[in-house]
């Protein structure tokens, strides 16, 4: 008989791998970055009480060693503007993944277990929003709902769900006729108590995830609705909104550079963490590490 141990390794050599691949170099760097960020917007009221919108300079000086990231056209100062920019980036950012995870995730269940109709309903109506760009669809619904962030915040719930529906209905379909699932059905559970009991465990890595890497997507997409005056609306120091005040002077590179740093080092920082987790919770795409 051929020795399979190598495949039933044990608990103790699954947990040193994963714990390894937290020592991976790019899942550190993007969990630094985040962490940053979030201390960054905790303590902005601290360094700049006055929300980033108090005019302290002459307006489009460079950077300088009393205005770090330089002024804009109104003379406020734009260190002040980008570190209250996280203030808003962040949370609504995060609230909308949420928002999507949770509303993406119950329909993606829904449909995965019990099949029939109801699949066809809520997978018809994925497909119908996924036929669309998810920023023209989001420009439309802004624009239906009224410009500000947080009917911003609602448009990109609505084109986002669909990810998580299809995720989840996916993995649901491999596992919803095993015979620990089809147990618990038959020693009379509800449908809601196997979903929540049995079948939980099961999706809840994934989806956490499709979660950290859809956060810099949803990141990038409210600053490109406020970039496009559909999201934050002035005087709010969000950073989509800053690079687009910064297009109108080409020549003052500062106006758009910091804020556009900040957007990119966020969505490199989620990608990054995105990734270390889905090796750490996904071991079917995990590598192997010495």
């Amino acid at each position: 008989m051929s020795d399979t141990s190598p495949a039933i390794a044990g608990p103790h050599a699954a947990g040193k791998r994963q714990r390894s691949l937290w020592l991976q170099p790019l899942g550190l760097i993007g969990a630094a970055i985040l962490i940053g960020f979030i201390v960054i917007a905790l303590v902005a009221p601290l360094i700049a009480p006055d929300g980033g919108t108090a005019i302290k300079a002459m307006r489009l000086q460079p950077p300088s060693a009393e205005h770090w990231f330089g002024t804009d056209q109104l003379g406020r100062d734009l260190f002040d503007r980008v570190i209250h920019g996280a203030r808003i980036s962040l949370p609504y950012a995060l609230q909308l993944v949420v928002m999507s995870a949770l509303i993406g995730t119950a329909l993606g269940a829904i449909a995965g277990f019990f099949g029939g109709w109801i699949d066809g309903i809520i997978m018809r109506a994925a497909d119908l929003v996924m036929a669309f760009p998810d920023i023209i669809l989001a420009m439309a619904v802004v624009a239906a709902l009224g410009p500000n962030l947080f009917n911003a915040v609602l448009a990109v719930v609505i084109v986002s769900w669909p990810t998580y529906a299809r995720v989840v209905r996916a993995m649901i379909l491999t596992i919803r006729d095993e015979p620990y699932v089809q147990s618990s059905r038959l020693l009379g559970a509800s449908a809601a108590r196997t979903l929540w009991v049995d079948v939980r465990p099961n999706v809840a890595g994934p989806v956490v995830v499709l979660a950290a890497l859809e956060y810099g997507h949803a990141v990038l997409i409210l600053a490109g609705l406020s970039f496009l005056g559909l999201g934050a609306q002035p005087p709010s120091a969000e950073w989509g909104s800053m690079v687009s005040e910064g297009t109108r002077f080409f020549d003052k590179w500062w106006l758009s550079l910091f804020p556009g740093l900040a957007i990119l080092l966020v969505v490199l920082a989620a990608n990054f963490l995105g990734d270390t987790l889905r090796d750490v919770l996904d071991p079917r795409s995990s590598k192997e590490f010495r």
